[in-house]
C-alpha cells in the first residue's frame, strides 16, 4: 500500500518530484506543535506564564534543582535565552538561583513555593486540555504518537547520518 503520507506530485518539473517526494517535516513538526500549543496557551495565560516559563516550570517540578544548563539542554534554550526567562521569572517569584556551597562557579535553580502553587492549580487543567486532545485524536494515535516522538528526542541525531555535502 505504500507510505500514507507519500502523496503524487503534480507538478511538471520530474527533478522537483523527486525532491518533494517527502512532505517538509520541520515544517509538519513546526505546525502540530503550534497547533497542539494553541490548546494550552490560554492555560498559561491565565497563570500569567509563558510557554518557555512553563517548560521550565514543568522541568523542575520533577527535577529540581537543576543548574541553567541543564535546563538548556531539557528545555531546549539557547543560554542566553535562558538567562533572561530566568531573570524574569526570578522577579515574578517563581525561582531562586543559589549558589552551590563547593563551587561557587555553580548555580542552582529552584522552584518557590508560589511556583509550586502556581504549578498545582495549573496541571489539573492542563491534564483536561490532554484528555480534550486525545478524545479528537484518539488514544490508539496519541500513544502512537508518544511512541514516535519519544524514539525520536532519544536518538539526538546519534543513529541519523547527515547527508555528505558537495565541495563548494
Amino acid at each position: 500500500m505504500g507510505q500514507p503520507w507519500r502523496r503524487p506530485f503534480s507538478g511538471t518539473c520530474p527533478l522537483s518530484q523527486e525532491i518533494i517526494a517527502h512532505p517538509n517535516l520541520p515544517l509538519l513538526l513546526a505546525q502540530a506543535r503550534e497547533e497542539i500549543i494553541s490548546r494550552f496557551r490560554p492555560i498559561l495565560n491565565h497563570f500569567g506564564v509563558t510557554e518557555q516559563q512553563w517548560r521550565i516550570l514543568r522541568v523542575l517540578r520533577t527535577q529540581e534543582p537543576l543548574e541553567p544548563k541543564q535546563i538548556c539542554e531539557t528545555c531546549l534554550f539557547l543560554s542566553p535565552s535562558l538567562a533572561g526567562v530566568l531573570a524574569r521569572m526570578e522577579e515574578m517569584g517563581l525561582v531562586v538561583k543559589e549558589r552551590v556551597e563547593s563551587d561557587h562557579r555553580r548555580v542552582l535553580v529552584r522552584m518557590t513555593p508560589r511556583s509550586r502553587a502556581l504549578v498545582d492549580e495549573a496541571l489539573p487543567l492542563i491534564a483536561e486540555q490532554y484528555r480534550l486532545l486525545e478524545n479528537v485524536i484518539g488514544e490508539r494515535q496519541t500513544a502512537e504518537l508518544y511512541e514516535v516522538l519519544q524514539r525520536l528526542t532519544v536518538l539526538r541525531g546519534a543513529d541519523i547520518p547527515l547527508v555528505k555535502l558537495p565541495a563548494k
